[in-house]
């Protein structure tokens, strides 16, 4: 018997007005505006500023400044999109569930296994990079480890290592405070971004004072095309805002404190952004990154003489990665929990911990796979696959806000994207464009990611999607309701 893949049941959709009015969430309510706001800011800063930098700066020059504008412009767009949608939609899933209300299953499916790259990937890319800080610090204290378990193989050249145990560790000690709640984790990361903020502003204040406006010349060493490939590069910086919004059905008015920790935690990323890759290139050389390319700011601390706040900054450096992983990981668990009760994936996914209200077995299983990639695989490998996931979702949760505003006008929006049309569609216009300078590898490790998707649905998904209890039923009511009308 031949599946049925007909257009209706590949573009089924969930009923807003239907999961409004039935919404029960077994998921326990803890966050608030300042909590979701912490959450954002604790995403965001983190490789973007103490890793990224280095290798934006060597593509960029000093122009860099202009790319982190130019990806915060594009994510600006795409946040207002977002916003829209984590008022009005009470589940968590983020750009999946968004799209499930709006495109349909297969593509909400699509976005859905879009975002589980962008976060595993991301967890693993920024455990890296916490390895080479984490290391600088062990380092004042006279302790060093193995060449063998300092890197993953082939990551560094003339180094022969074989694991990154730093790396591994963390992910897996990340996982262990997930798994013991929210309430927990939200206080741990409220405190860790408290603390790596005042070390970003204490860089800040400590570098600008050296600044030689004679390294701002020329702006573009490599003209504009090195400004949007560098743009396109550190977009990775700033995926953190997207995770507010798997938190949904853990936060406490979701209408309101939602959209403004989203814009919120974007704007005061972004000015710290701007500044820190200001000062980077004006303090040092643009083309001295590549003596630190897994620690830029220490070059900066270097060249300036300021070696006294290394160890400092080594600190909030291991901190702020500390806080991406934490979000990334905590966002990757709820999108999958979300699939998973919709049937798309296994109930494993979905199962709640009676005692710490969390998903608790699939957070140790993506922090377990997470663990080894970020022990085995380059950070390089990694990074530009979790933009394209990035950039991928944006467009469509922005295509999905046009979408929603043509079928159904009158639908109660809390928080209303301003100047629709321009706003999505400059987001998908600015998205695409970014997507558009990614490498041709990077594009071919997607479709095979996805490919692999396509494989998990038409091979589990589709048949255990829980639309088709509820299709079925609407089928055998309209049925009766039809054979009444004959009779």
């Amino acid at each position: 018997m031949f599946m049925d893949l007909s257009h209706n049941r590949l573009l089924r959709k969930k009923d807003i007005n239907e999961m409004l009015a039935n919404y029960h969430s077994p998921l326990h309510k803890e966050m608030k505006t300042f909590d979701l706001t912490m959450l954002g800011i604790g995403a965001i800063i983190g490789t973007g500023i103490f890793v990224l930098t280095g290798t934006g700066a060597l593509t960029a020059g000093p122009g860099l400044m202009i790319s982190f504008v130019i990806a915060a412009i594009a994510c600006l767009f795409a946040s207002l999109c977002y916003a829209e949608f984590a008022a009005m939609v009470p589940e968590s899933g983020s750009a999946y569930t968004y799209s499930y209300t709006t495109l349909g299953e297969i593509i909400a499916f699509i976005i859905g296994w879009d975002l589980m790259l962008e976060y595993l990937f991301a967890v693993s890319t920024v455990s890296a990079g916490w390895s080479g800080y984490f290391q600088s610090f062990i380092a004042g204290f006279g302790l060093k480890l193995p060449a063998a378990l300092s890197a993953a193989m082939g990551s560094t050249p003339g180094v022969t290592s074989y694991f990154n145990l730093p790396a591994f560790t963390i992910i897996l000690l990340i996982t262990a405070l997930l798994s013991v709640g929210v309430k927990e984790t939200k206080r741990v990361n409220n405190i860790m971004v408290v603390i790596k903020l005042a070390i970003v502003v204490l860089f800040i204040f400590t570098a600008a004072r050296f600044i030689k406006p004679a390294h701002w010349s020329p702006l573009l060493p490599f003209g504009m095309k090195g400004v949007f490939t560098a743009a396109s590069s550190v977009f990775f910086a700033f995926i953190g805002f997207d995770a507010i919004s798997s938190s949904v059905e853990e936060t406490l008015e979701p209408s309101k404190t939602l959209p403004r920790a989203m814009l919120t935690s974007l704007g005061i990323c972004t000015i710290l952004y701007v500044a820190v890759s200001a000062i980077m290139t004006g303090v040092v050389p643009f083309r001295m990154f590549a003596k630190y390319i897994d620690h830029p700011i220490s070059a900066v601390l270097i060249y300036s003489g300021q070696n006294w706040i290394a160890g400092i900054v080594d600190i909030g450096a291991i901190l702020g990665m500390t806080t991406v992983m934490l979000v990334c990981l905590y966002g990757q668990t709820r999108i999958s929990f979300s699939m998973s009760r919709d049937g798309l994936l296994p109930h494993l996914f979905s199962d709640i911990s009676k005692k710490s209200d969390a998903p608790v077995k699939s957070t140790v299983l993506f922090g377990f796979i997470a663990a080894i990639m970020g022990g085995f695989i380059p950070l390089a490998a990694l990074a530009e696959l979790v933009n394209i996931g990035t950039l991928t979702a944006f467009v469509l949760v922005s295509f999905s806000v046009l979408h929603l505003r043509k079928t159904q006008p009158n639908l109660r929006r809390p928080f209303r994207t301003p100047w629709v049309p321009f706003v999505p569609i400059m987001s998908i216009i600015s998205c695409v464009f970014l997507l558009i300078n990614l490498k041709p590898v990077t594009w071919l490790r997607f479709v095979i990611w996805l490919a692999i998707g396509m494989c998990v649905y038409f091979g589990y998904s589709i048949k255990h999607s829980k639309l088709n209890g509820i299709m079925a039923k609407k089928t055998t009511v309209l049925t009766k309701n039809e054979t009444k009308g004959i009779k």
